[in-house]
């Protein structure tokens, strides 16, 4: 019996020296360690022999278990050790950077916009992106049979024509304006939707920001001073300013607002299609039946008000000759940004 625990041992030592992975220790677990394998068997051989020879074989065996445990126990320590250590990783290879995500450009305009005119006094309103026509058009002056209203300009929601995606974002006004009294003095950024073709310069969703201001004696002049102090502050001191003449349902008199063209100083470039001029706005004076339809009075109570394409501003500060460019999530262009 001796001679088979001194043979077993040799098999067992000569199998622990071969064992290189998970797979072959499990084949000499099965072999050696489960209630079947080699070392139980002698175990159960045990009560066979005489009880003379029963303590010193019941030795020999203990020894030669304790010893093929803990050979096991300390060749899978190291084996799971090394396969927490090693991976797929190359070294050799240069470290990764740790890109930060920044501000879309979009937004970077919009609170910019934001900022200035927060410093001028306006507070920041929003309202819902589907209205109904009375906000939409109605109060807002538009004719019952006016372009605007028709289907290849306008995302209707419903059959009958009334829930509508806004096609801008002065629907906004009309609510603060029948919620609150004079004087009013707020801006509204906002996503707006209209029913266009998309091309290099229009989109059918993009951003705009309104501005109102009503109260007592208000006048044309406090808006020219109003757009030119935001341009100032907006494209720099050294602008040049035209306002010239225009049309809106929602105000009159109306004007478009144009600057130098601050990318080639007004000598003309590709952007201001060589005239040396940016058109930046639209604004004028609320239209007293505007006021009307809000419950406000227009003898008593006078207003200006005015609107920001901000993707197109976006492009004038950037250089983007696309508005696509900017939702196209191409990192070649917003790493830029």
């Amino acid at each position: 019996m001796l001679d088979e625990i001194k043979s077993v041992k040799e098999e067992v030592e000569n199998l622990l020296a071969e064992v290189k992975d998970m797979i072959s220790l499990e084949n000499f677990r099965l072999q050696f360690l489960v209630k079947k394998g080699a070392i139980q068997n002698l175990f159960d051989r045990l009560k066979e022999l005489p009880n003379s020879e029963k303590p010193l074989i019941g030795k020999e065996l203990n020894l030669l278990s304790k010893f093929a445990e803990s050979e096991y126990k300390r060749i899978k320590e190291e084996l799971e050790l090394k396969k927490d250590s090693s991976s797929d990783i190359d070294l050799t290879l240069p470290g990764r950077t740790d890109y930060k995500g920044t501000y879309h450009p979009v937004l970077k305009t919009i609170e910019e916009f934001v900022k200035i005119f927060e410093g001028m006094g306006f507070t920041v309103a929003e309202g819902p992106d589907i209205e109904d026509g009375f906000h939409n058009f109605d109060a807002l002056n538009f004719a019952p049979d006016h372009p605007a209203r028709d289907m290849q300009d306008t995302f209707f929601v419903d059959s009958d024509d009334e829930l509508l995606l806004r096609t801008h974002t002065t629907p906004v006004q009309v609510r603060i304006m029948q919620s609150q009294k004079p004087p009013i003095r707020s801006i509204m950024p906002g996503r707006v939707y209209r029913n266009e073709a998309i091309s290099a310069r229009a989109l059918a969703e993009f951003h705009q920001i309104d501005g109102i201001y009503i109260d007592k004696n208000v006048s044309f002049a406090e808006l020219k001073a109003t757009m030119i102090a935001f341009a100032k502050k907006m494209y720099g001191e050294n602008l040049k300013f035209r306002f010239r003449p225009s049309y809106f349902p929602f105000t009159e008199p109306s004007a478009e607002v144009d600057i130098t063209c601050y990318l080639c100083q007004g000598k003309g470039c590709r952007v201001c299609k060589y005239t040396g001029w940016l058109e930046i706005a639209g604004c004028g004076m609320v239209h007293p039946n505007v006021l009307i339809a809000c419950g406000i009075d227009p003898e008593e109570y006078s207003g200006y008000a005015f609107g920001f394409g901000i993707e197109r501003i976006t492009m004038l500060k950037t250089g983007i000759d696309d508005i696509r460019y900017l939702y196209d999530n191409d990192m070649r262009v917003l790493k830029q940004f």
